[in-house]
């Protein structure tokens, strides 16, 4: 069976069997299959998509790619959190600290930013000496001792969805539900977690435009998910604009640390919060969602949360010093006042042309192999439905002069001034 007739049969519009997804999957982790070969499949299942069934075959055959994690040795419901991306999605970071805080034990493995989407390990990496390439042991050592760690996934976790991730990311096939759900899923299951909440995210800045698209894709996940034994569920929450009032790697490190500082933006923080309590629920912390937001405050207003978002940094290697000193991270070094036009309301902030300011300017890639800015970025100083004046600062531009002009054409295109908007509602839908 030659890869040639894979790719033309799902460009065709024909269900892959078993033996052509094990063929596929096979030869990206062998690396026997080049990668415009790969690039032309991951186009053919873009716009053809998946059955169930192929959907299904494909999350196990990337598992069964690599090994499969034991966490058993963790004592505990081990809970992790995967987020579908958006543009100043910084969640993961004080929400694994928070609900670590809580005795929840949080093994989380994240990836990187993928097209106008921030990456969680990204945003770690701005901080001085952070490692998220840790061995098995040393990752299951640091859950076991301080409750939480967040990596990038080992090359023996999935190795098939590392080397398909980063082709999706330039080839304009990162929005397959298929793709999505496989890629999720795969490393989720093979991380040996026992429960998993997912963040779906919908409108202008996420992959899944449509909330129709949003709620087939978190039923996708859910499935597969509750099919591997792994208890799952799905929030469906907002991405028309940036989540926060910060994009960028080392902005976001900052908004962070003021969130656990309980100095969070208002969005920012009824997401955590919301993802939170789900997650102590499921981890038997709490036994209502009600009682687990009351405890993930109280780790917040104690200090605690904040503490174990220290310890973390310190258990991988980063200088934990970052927590009272910001300065400590790459920054900018000019920024630019974006004013206001006109008088009136925002009524529009797209979430994905933000993203792509802040990834022409340096703060994400354009291509797998780009070298980061971690200090440019876009700090959102209005948000829908807030009133501006004419000549009123929007926005502050952090960066380096490269990509400035660019940048500036894109925020043009992603606000726009009117006579009355209402932010717009955060919290989507529920899908256990």
């Amino acid at each position: 069976m030659a890869m040639l007739d894979i790719i033309a049969h799902k460009r065709d519009g024909c269900t892959l069997s078993t033996t052509e997804i094990h063929k596929f999957i096979t030869g990206v982790v062998n690396h026997t299959i080049p990668d415009y070969q790969t690039a032309a499949l991951l186009m053919a299942i873009y716009l053809k998509g998946m059955t169930t069934q192929e959907q299904t075959t494909l999350t196990k055959e990337m598992m069964e790619s690599g090994d499969r994690l034991d966490l058993s040795a963790i004592p505990g419901i081990k809970v992790d959190k995967h987020s579908t991306g958006g543009v100043g999605d910084k969640v993961s970071l004080p929400l694994a600290a928070m609900v670590a805080a809580c005795g929840v034990p949080v093994p989380m493995i994240s990836g990187r930013g993928l097209g106008h989407t921030g990456g969680t390990l990204d945003k770690l990496e701005a901080i001085p000496g952070f490692k998220v390439d840790l061995t098995e042991a040393a990752f299951i050592d640091q859950v076991q001792k301080i409750g939480l760690a967040i990596v990038g996934a080992t090359g023996s976790v999935a190795p098939a969805d590392k080397e398909i991730y980063a082709l999706r990311d330039v080839t304009a096939t990162v929005g397959s539900i298929p793709l999505i759900a496989s890629s999720i899923m795969s490393k989720k299951i093979a991380s040996g977690t026992d429960a998993l909440v997912i963040d779906v995210k919908t409108g202008a800045g996420a992959f899944m435009q449509t909330e129709a698209d949003a709620r087939k894709l978190a039923k996708a996940l859910v499935s597969i998910g509750q099919q591997a034994g792994l208890q799952c569920m799905a929030v469906i929450s907002d991405m028309n604009q940036p989540l926060g009032n910060k994009v960028g790697n080392t902005l976001e490190i900052e908004e962070t640390l003021d969130a656990l500082k309980s100095q969070g933006p208002a969005d920012l923080m009824e997401l955590v919060n919301t993802l939170g309590a789900q997650m102590l629920v499921l981890g038997h912390q709490a036994p209502d969602l009600a009682t687990a937001r009351e405890r993930l405050e109280t780790a917040l207003t104690s200090g605690r949360a904040l503490a174990k978002f220290r310890e973390m940094i310190e258990a991988q290697g980063g200088d934990g010093r970052v927590v009272e000193d910001y300065s400590l991270m790459p920054h900018a070094k000019h920024h630019l006042t974006y004013r206001a036009k006109q008088s009136g309301v925002v009524t529009k902030l797209l979430a994905d042309e933000v993203g792509k300011a802040a990834m022409v300017l340096g703060g994400g890639r354009q291509k797998a192999d780009d070298a980061l800015n971690y200090g440019v970025g876009i700090e959102l100083l209005k948000k829908i439905g807030d009133p501006v004046s004419q000549g009123e600062a929007l926005l502050i531009i952090h960066h380096d002069q490269t990509g400035l002009d660019a940048a500036t054409a894109l925020l043009d295109d992603a606000i726009e001034l009117g006579e009355t908007a209402s932010a717009p509602t955060l919290i989507h839908e529920t899908i256990n």
